[in-house]
């Protein structure tokens, strides 16, 4: 078995206080999440439903549950019923079905805006001027179930960290505008998550307070 616990020790010393660690488990077996579940770590994210559905079913029910990858409308109802914050929120669309179906469970859904600021056409998320019509039109302001609790975005994949860092610091910027205009009352508005293996020293410089973290743990994805 992969060290698992050595690496999680690796990367748990390696973060300051305040930032958070979203351990990614996607492609890994339920013994490599329990291994570090045994070492306290509660948050795990995944980015497919039906490989989320097995895992939640049949591991500890205090993991916190992050959805990180791009959610299809027609599957937010499979994962209502138990996840804990939903990273990927690319539109109004999606905001509004989370909202519908967590209602349904009578449940108040953690979700964060992600943002497309890589210049990559192959990445999820919303533009800076598209989140900013999203949050301004506030027709979120009347969704009782869902919580915008942050922002998400993923970096460049390069080895040139000067572009990593400018794109992590527009995020870091961008946040503070949004916290500034519309959440500066809303305690809940306070994260921002990016950085993952290759990058969270960088990201941790320019404000990210969530790392998502998964082959410096896991290793290799097992497919």
């Amino acid at each position: 078995m992969y060290d698992v616990k050595g690496n999680l020790h690796d990367v748990q010393s390696s973060l300051p206080d305040g930032v958070e660690l979203v351990a990614i488990s996607k492609y890994h077996p339920n013994e490599y999440i329990m291994s570090a579940y045994e070492e306290g770590q509660r948050a795990f994210g995944e980015s497919h439903e039906q490989e989320l559905r097995q895992k939640a079913a049949s591991l500890p029910n205090d993991i916190k549950w992050h959805f990180i990858g791009h959610l299809q409308t027609n599957k937010v109802k499979y994962i209502a019923p138990y996840i804990d914050t939903i990273e990927s929120v690319d539109s109004l669309k999606l905001l509004r079905e989370i909202n519908k179906q967590a209602e349904k469970n009578n449940r108040i859904i953690d979700v964060l805006l992600e943002l497309h600021i890589a210049e990559e056409s192959t990445k999820y998320g919303l533009t800076l001027d598209a989140c900013r019509e999203l949050i301004s039109q506030g027709e979120w302001r009347t969704m009782k179930h869902v919580r915008i609790v942050g922002l998400m975005m993923m970096a460049s994949f390069t080895d040139d960290m000067q572009q990593v860092a400018g794109e992590f610091q527009k995020a870091s910027c961008f946040f503070d505008e949004m916290k500034a205009q519309y959440f500066a009352s809303d305690n809940n508005f306070r994260i921002r998550s990016w950085g993952m293996s290759n990058d969270y020293p960088v990201a941790i410089r320019h404000g990210s307070n969530m790392v998502r973290i998964g082959t410096k743990i896991f290793g290799p994805r097992v497919y």
